[in-house]
């Protein structure tokens, strides 16, 4: 064990001698990418599976330290197999991940959004619906599209091309409505469809008594950057999903102030970090909170 721990050493000090700046610079940008990696599939099952992968990549180590030929053995031909293993099982985090990347508009490289007056309208329309849905026990789900594009689910449902006001969420959220049921989308501060499908949470740790329109929201806010507006059909309360997480109970104050520091270019941009505190103040910096 000495001599092994004292060959690691010396190859250590052999890298490191050899090592120049650009060799540096090649490792802090490997390092970045690998924490964003970890920040991506830390809310997901597949952390689970990776702590598995590296407790194996542990044992392969002890067994090759202690010479324990036969587990060193199995778990070599295993590794075999390790990259088909890795895109099978990360497939859906994978997915995700793609279609991210392949969601970015031309409107979002060169910065053409709605201007902050006609979003201020539309955020002020939405609290005015999200809290008079709320009090008649009628749900809903409004999905404010960001910089991923969500045209397959929008194609999902009816598509539209109408102002966002509050009488229209109410009129398409009412019980009787052919369109109750889905998802709203909203694009460039439009109702771009309803009755709009959205994926569904694998996340074990949201509370049992959520039903399936507000696993569908966070769902819907795992697969993108989108904001979803969630209007409970059985209490009324109002809650918001964004990257993963879902905060309960909502007050049409608090609603509100998600939503500009969300959705808002100027406030977004320029306010980022006290956003940011007060989604993770709300959020208790968790996954879910029920």
């Amino acid at each position: 064990m000495t001599e092994y721990l004292g060959d690691i050493t010396q190859r250590a000090l052999k890298y490191l001698s050899m090592t120049t700046f650009k060799d540096l610079i090649d490792v802090l940008v490997v390092a970045v990418i690998l924490y964003i990696l970890f920040r991506v599939l830390r809310r997901t099952t597949a952390m689970r599976i990776l702590k598995s992968v590296a407790a194996l990549l542990l044992t392969m180590a002890v067994a090759e330290v202690f010479s324990f030929q036969v587990l060193a053995f199995l778990l070599e031909n295993t590794f075999q197999v390790g990259l088909i293993a890795v895109i099978i099982l990360f497939q859906p985090e994978l997915r995700r991940f793609l279609e991210q990347m392949g969601g970015t508009s031309f409107q979002d490289i060169i910065g053409i959004r709605s201007t902050s007056e006609t979003m201020e309208r539309v955020i002020e329309q939405t609290v005015e619906a999200a809290q008079a849905l709320g009090w008649a026990r009628e749900g809903a789900l409004i999905v404010f599209e960001r910089r991923v594009r969500l045209q397959d689910v929008i194609n999902t449902g009816t598509v539209l091309d109408a102002s966002v006001t509050g009488e229209l969420l109410k009129s398409i959220f009412f019980p009787k409505a052919p369109l109750h049921d889905g998802a709203v989308i909203v694009r460039d501060a439009r109702v771009a469809g309803a009755g709009c499908m959205l994926p569904l949470t694998n996340n074990p740790n949201l509370s049992k008594e959520l039903g399936m329109r507000h696993r569908a929201g966070v769902g819907m806010s795992e697969a993108s950057d989108a904001v979803v507006v969630i209007v409970s059909e059985e209490t009324g309360s109002i809650s918001v999903a964004m990257d993963g997480m879902l905060k309960r109970h909502l007050m049409a104050e608090t609603l509100e102030k998600l939503l500009r520091g969300a959705l808002l270019p100027d406030e977004g941009d320029n306010k980022k970090n006290a956003v940011w505190k007060v989604w993770k103040r709300l959020t208790g910096d968790k996954s879910t909170e029920s």
